[in-house]
């Protein structure tokens, strides 16, 4: 099972990456980072796109605490709530004019606060392909 240095390198093989990070969405604070940044500061970067994941994920759990559905459950006590090991949000996909960014979070067995962060080329990457094989490397990902 790789750690966050062997999965950012995997993660920088793909087609039109130009960056990657492993970010707290707490403390904002990047665990790893490897390649480009935007604006040039990992650490500022990491700090922004947290704040995206906590609005992300504060927005998910609002939505998922709603009422209650036909079964007489509330929408945050099954699989994939707060109490599930779900999150409630699996990935943030931001585009701009000549890149995209794509967060996904890692789900563990305890409450993980983290995600990674890839910075593709628009030109050359595959937002498709990148999500695909960013969810699977957030599987794999062991923390420690």
């Amino acid at each position: 099972m790789p750690g966050i240095d062997e999965s950012l390198l995997e993660a920088m093989r793909l087609p039109g990456a130009r960056g990657a990070s492993v970010v707290d969405w707490i403390s904002g604070l990047a665990l790893g980072a490897v390649g480009d940044a935007p604006g040039g500061d990992a650490e500022a970067t990491a700090a922004e796109t947290a704040e995206l994941a906590r609005l992300a994920t504060e927005s998910g759990v609002l939505a998922l605490t709603g009422g209650e559905d036909a079964t007489g459950e509330t929408a945050g006590d099954g699989p994939g709530g707060p109490s599930g090991k779900e999150p409630p949000v699996q990935d943030l996909i931001i585009t701009n004019a000549d890149s995209y960014h794509l967060l996904r979070f890692v789900t563990t067995t305890f409450d993980s606060t983290v995600f990674v962060h890839l910075w593709l080329d628009r030109s050359e990457g595959n937002l498709a392909l990148a999500r695909i094989r960013l969810a699977e490397m957030a599987d794999r990902l062991v923390l420690g």
